[in-house]
């Protein structure tokens, strides 16, 4: 099932906490591809209602410098799932672009959120489609992220989390994004299964956040792993992460002249009879002009 959902950037992901009328009033003057609004782990039990009600504020109130703003729920074993998406569909369906599924771990999690949504939308009368994202954070969720990426024409994004993930595989981990006593990508296999059940359905894979935002070095070398991947960005969970995330996502000039440059080349080499040319010592076929036709879409969202 392919989305049928707008292309959006999503470079930079940043997570503000619900509860916090001050965070939020800030993240709404920063310039990211996106923000979204947390009601789940960033929110005490006691005061889930009340974050709901200044998200939906937040989201009605403030003027808004992100392209994509969205909303983290609780997920749906909670007993706050079902009013998240109600009251902020019914309150504030009008500026909300998507929400963020916790903890998918099968293809009925997604279609609860996609009925309801489909329900709401009719009964309000919104011309917006919702998007969903999905949170693949559990071994469960791991082992069933292609049927999860299958599930709904509404779902943009799959992001791996790998604080809960760590924890639902016991992994004995020091902070969310460390890779403990392992000195290679800890996170190499499940960033490339849902990376691949992304691509396969059409959806954009996204890497979770790194908890310590004083360690730029090692933030930047999880997103460029992630970036290599092929994922299309990373969650920050404090501003000081969004320009070095942003940086590592966004398409070099250099990079998209070359690429501008071969697909120009091997078109007039096409019109010639030639498959594959010789563009500045390296040589580009049809195979390498997907690689760049990619870079140049990217481009073309951004703006560049």
């Amino acid at each position: 099932m392919m989305p049928t959902q707008p292309a959006r950037p999503r470079r930079c992901t940043l997570a503000v906490p619900g509860s916090s009328e001050k965070m939020m009033a800030k993240a709404a003057a920063l310039s990211v591809d996106q923000v979204f609004l947390d009601l789940e782990d960033a929110v005490a039990v006691g005061a889930k209602e009340s974050a709901r009600r200044l998200a939906i504020k937040a989201l009605t109130g403030l003027s808004w410098q992100a392209r994509t703003l969205s909303v983290r729920i609780n997920d749906v074993g909670t007993p706050w799932c079902h009013d998240d998406i109600i009251e902020l569909v019914t309150h504030a369906g009008a500026r909300l672009d998507t929400i963020i599924l916790t903890k998918a771990k099968s293809s009925s999690d997604v279609r609860f959120v996609h009925l309801l949504l489909e329900q709401l939308e009719r009964k309000l009368g919104l011309t917006k489609r919702i998007g969903i994202e999905c949170l693949i954070e559990e071994v469960e969720g791991l082992m069933r992220v292609e049927e999860i990426a299958a599930s709904s024409d509404r779902i943009e994004t799959l992001i791996f989390g790998a604080g809960d993930y760590a924890a639902s595989q016991h992994m004995p981990l020091a902070s969310v994004g460390n890779t403990g006593d392992d000195p290679s990508d800890l996170w190499h296999y499940p960033r490339f299964k849902l990376t691949m059940a992304s691509r396969a359905h059409g959806i954009e894979p996204i890497d979770g956040p790194f908890a310590d935002f004083q360690d730029s070095p090692s933030l930047e070398l999880e997103a460029k792993r992630a970036y290599t991947l092929g994922m299309a960005g990373k969650w920050a969970i404090h501003p000081l992460q969004v320009n070095a995330i942003q940086s590592v996502f966004t398409p070099s000039a250099e990079r998209i002249a070359l690429a501008r440059k071969q697909k120009a080349a091997y078109e007039v080499a096409q019109g010639h009879g030639d498959g594959a040319i010789n563009v500045d010592g390296v040589m580009v076929d049809a195979a390498s002009i997907r690689i760049s036709q990619k870079l140049l879409d990217q481009a073309n969202l951004l703006g560049l």
